[in-house]
């Protein structure tokens, strides 16, 4: 999966450090990422080249903007050397505020078409991009970036008493001097479940989503709801069926959608006939093992424990 990068590690702890000229810079602007793809190797730019194309391009282009810039964390190389990345985050103001939906891989694939990019070798180009990444490292660095990013864009103000926050010296974390309210990064728990009868499993297509492959029914747990409460709801939610024999996979973190998913196989638990919510689902429908064709990408929790079941049951 993504976050397989064995022997690089991601070190995620919060080091309250300035960037030197050659630490990497994620700048995103709505669910884009600024950045260069070169025959699927992803590039960011440098914290001297940001500047240096920010400041000598053409204001009325870009508009007139500072930036904080926040360390995120570091690559470990399997020498032990660093590669540091830190956050371009436009300093925001109650005048100043970043308005709009960002859904990561759920908006538009083309998203990214309405910003300009004033640094020569480098665009905007929506955050999906980090299926077909490469390295892997990188891949893994954006989308964990882009969950950062969304949660220091969300939390300028305290949902307290609404003064400017303040970023913690010592931890990841944003402080309200006034109230002493204290926000840390949110991590949202859901769950994947590969639901399973025999030798087919049910495989489903989303509504609206960029992502056009077959997925698994998947959703976010619930306030005083337990994971395997989520499975059952869920599931008979999206496609009508009562499932039992839950078994506990492998977790994954997906920073497109702030979330921590938990994989889970079970069995239908008697009738196997689909009522689709159509409002989430394009398709539903039973697959026999010997009939799917999907390759595990080394990304997603969903391939994987799809094409796991294809490989049990096609023996």
């Amino acid at each position: 999966m993504i976050q397989d990068i064995e022997p690089v590690r991601l070190d995620n702890q919060y080091r309250n450090v300035a960037p030197d000229d050659g630490d990497m810079v994620f700048f995103f602007e709505g669910s884009s990422l600024l950045g260069r793809l070169d025959e699927d190797i992803i590039n960011v730019p440098s914290y001297r080249e940001f500047l240096d194309g920010y400041n000598g391009s053409d204001a009325d282009n870009h508009g007139d903007r500072d930036f904080d810039f926040i360390y995120l964390f570091a690559l470990v190389m399997p020498d032990r050397t660093e590669n540091r990345f830190f956050l371009a985050k436009p300093v925001i103001s109650e005048s100043n505020i970043a308005k709009g939906s960002f859904q990561g891989e759920m908006a538009d694939s083309a998203v990214h078409i309405e910003y300009e990019s004033c640094w020569e070798g480098y665009e905007f180009t929506g955050v999906n991009l980090f299926r077909k990444a490469r390295p892997k490292e990188i891949a893994y660095a954006s989308i964990t970036a882009f969950h950062l990013y969304g949660w220091y864009r969300d939390n300028t103000f305290c949902g307290r008493c609404g003064h400017t926050l303040l970023h913690g010296k010592k931890e990841r974390m944003m402080f309200c001097p006034v109230c002493k309210n204290s926000i840390y990064p949110k991590i949202c728990p859901a769950v994947i479940v590969a639901v399973t009868c025999g030798d087919k499993i049910l495989l489903t297509k989303y509504v609206g989503r960029t992502y056009k492959d077959y997925a698994l029914v998947a959703g976010f747990t619930e306030i005083g709801e337990t994971v395997e409460e989520t499975v059952h709801r869920e599931v008979f939610e999206e496609t009508g069926l009562k499932v039992k024999n839950l078994r506990y996979y492998k977790s994954q973190p997906w920073g497109l959608s702030g979330s921590l998913l938990y994989g889970y196989f079970c069995e239908v638990d008697g009738d196997t006939g689909i009522t689709l919510q159509e409002d989430e689902l394009a398709i539903g429908k039973w697959v026999s093992a010997s009939d799917i064709d999907m390759i595990d990408d080394g990304i997603s929790l969903t391939k994987e424990m799809i094409v796991k079941f294809a490989r049990e049951h096609s023996e």
